[in-house]
């Protein structure tokens, strides 16, 4: 089944709540186009988390869950998804997120431990609970760190919030 994970782990690193005042099925169509273009994307490490190692770069990669494994997030891929979400917006999306780390010295890109994370998407009428799971990796960047860059990549889209950061 398209966007889900039979595995997806029960031990939960973070999760965390955000209200949204947008239907389930646009929520689900920003997710997706946000995390294919983060899929082209390198960050500067101090993009993602508070650290100041500056030679560091990033990349992200999306896959999309399938069943028993995660597909690239690719443009056809996403559009398959989005086909999906369109006919009937899904109760939950799961994907995978790798964090591949990047020392750049004197212009070149040296390949470092990458981090490989399991996100769960569970919408609820205006709201949606991201859960995360850690993987494997070096933890360079943090769960909370990952979640947070979703929300604002996702928030940049529209001119009003879409994720509504929970309240303390």
């Amino acid at each position: 089944m398209l966007g889900y994970y039979e595995n997806f782990p029960r031990l939960i690193h973070r999760t965390t709540c955000f209200a949204s005042p947008v239907s389930i099925k646009r929520l689900q169509e920003v997710l997706t186009d946000t995390l294919r273009k983060l899929n082209d994307q390198t960050l500067n490490f101090e993009a993602i988390t508070d650290s100041l190692v500056s030679q560091y770069i990033v990349k992200l990669e999306f896959g999309v869950a399938e069943t028993d494994s995660f597909n690239y997030l690719d443009s056809e891929e996403a559009n398959r998804l989005l086909e999906t979400i369109r006919k009937n917006p899904l109760q939950t999306l799961d994907f995978l997120c790798a964090v591949r780390y990047y020392r750049v010295q004197k212009e070149k890109k040296e390949p470092l431990r990458f981090d490989y994370y399991m996100l769960r998407f569970t919408f609820s009428e205006n709201s949606v609970e991201i859960s995360i799971f850690h993987e494997r990796g070096p933890r360079h960047v943090s769960p909370e760190d990952i979640i947070s860059l979703i929300a604002k990549k996702v928030n940049e889209t529209s001119t009003k919030k879409i994720l509504k950061e929970p309240s303390s």
